[in-house]
């Protein structure tokens, strides 16, 4: 996977966060007590499940 900048991962989990706050389901098992979708949108990405990407020019 190609190296993401700091400014490019919190638009990644930023986004993935949206989505799970909006009702979308995760693509990880939720630990129990674990209430912020930020923080299951940045595990989803430190095990590399985010369904985003980005494109660079």
């Amino acid at each position: 996977m190609e190296q993401l900048n700091r400014f490019e991962r919190a638009r990644l989990v930023g986004a993935r966060a949206l989505q799970l706050a909006s009702g979308a389901p995760p693509l990880i098992d939720v630990p129990k007590g674990t209430i912020s979708a930020v923080d299951v949108a940045f595990r989803e990405f430190e095990k590399g499940v985010l369904p985003l990407v980005v494109l660079k020019e």
